[in-house]
């Protein structure tokens, strides 16, 4: 690995205590953000089990309405050493004809603080960006025979790459790849977003 790539390349072993630290933020978050926070859950690599993973945590928070989330959210958020970057937009899978104005977001991160590395992002609820996120994360928990494949993956690539935002760029067709089979798994398994464990009412 070049000495000149970005620390957020670093793709970590799995560490077990990933899930715990990954509840315990999601805890924290929603009782800070709530009622506006409707769900608040732990998604990415972080959130699968034996997963290998750049050390950030990825948190997504669904809400009804993002600016009034960004407005609501900026106080409190920055009292956690969140900053607000200027990302609002999701990748849309290729060979989708979405609008991508049903892909908006909003993403705040925190690094160099007290408490973990977070990407939050913050995602209209029933929006595709929102449902991705979580069909992402339950088909690799639901197919652990996937996870050193895309492990494997992920180490080449930051190791290949000069910086996360190439990194990015390499990885989510890939994803789109996982997505198309995680589709299919939905349609035969009624899997929904609804049924996966959330912090929030409804729970």
């Amino acid at each position: 690995m070049s000495k000149d790539l970005s620390p957020d390349l670093v793709v970590a072993d799995a560490d077990p205590a990933w899930t715990t630290r990954g509840a315990a933020l999601t805890d924290g978050l929603y009782a800070l953000l709530e009622p506006l926070a409707l769900h608040v859950e732990h998604i990415g690599s972080t959130a699968v089990p034996g997963m290998a993973a750049k050390p950030v945590f990825d948190v997504q928070i669904s809400v009804r309405d993002l600016q009034e989330a960004q407005d609501a959210f900026a106080g409190p958020l920055a009292g956690q050493g969140f900053g607000l970057t200027p990302y609002r937009q999701d990748h849309v899978p290729a060979g989708s004809d979405d609008d991508p104005a049903r892909w908006t977001k909003r993403l705040w991160i925190r690094r160099g603080h007290a408490e973990p590395d977070v990407n939050l992002h913050v995602r209209a609820a029933g929006s595709p960006n929102e449902r991705l996120a979580l069909l992402f994360r339950d088909w690799l928990r639901a197919h652990p025979e996937a996870v050193p494949a895309y492990a494997r993956f992920k180490r080449v690539l930051a190791g290949a790459v000069p910086d996360l935002a190439t990194y990015a760029d390499v990885k989510d067709p890939v994803v789109d790849l996982v997505v198309a089979v995680a589709e299919s798994w939905a349609r035969t398994t009624n899997w929904q977003p609804s049924a996966t464990t959330r912090v929030g009412p409804g729970a």
